[in-house]
């Protein structure tokens, strides 16, 4: 009776979650495995090689905001109508056209946004603002 004083016979109440874990970790397998067939969903081909090849960059426009309210597209004065002219023309001629807008620090922020989304609703998905990170102060250190 000493020896088996430890043993309880009967139901075992508690949960072993061992073979959950097991199955858990088998489908995350199965599933890592699998997933880049499912995002493979273009025709494979071949394709021939060049030794004097190059990648062309996307085409990248220039939109500056002076204070005085102009607006420069590639350093030449432009209206709101000729921006979106020009944007639309280089979206049309380059699909991975992208925008770097740079404002004076006393231009409206309500102006950098119609710009940012003047750039967006015709179709350029990649902006930058351009930033003088050396002016840039800390918060309550002064404007």
């Amino acid at each position: 009776m000493a020896g088996g004083a430890g043993r309880r016979r009967g139901i075992i109440a508690e949960i072993n979650v061992t073979p959950l874990v097991d199955i858990m970790l088998v489908l995350l397998i199965i599933f890592m495995l699998t997933a880049h067939l499912l995002t493979k969903q273009a025709i494979e081909v071949e394709l021939p090689r060049a030794s004097q090849s190059t990648a062309l960059p996307p085409t990248t426009l220039a939109i500056t905001l002076k204070a005085s309210g102009e607006i420069f597209l590639n350093d030449k004065p432009v209206t709101p109508a000729e921006l979106r002219g020009a944007i639309k023309a280089a979206v049309a001629k380059d699909p991975r056209t992208q925008a770097i807008v740079a404002g004076d620090k006393k231009v409206s922020h309500g102006r950098v946004v119609w710009v940012l989304d003047t750039v967006k609703a015709l179709g350029i998905t990649q902006f930058a603002i351009q930033i003088d990170p050396a002016a840039i102060t800390p918060p309550g250190e002064g404007a």
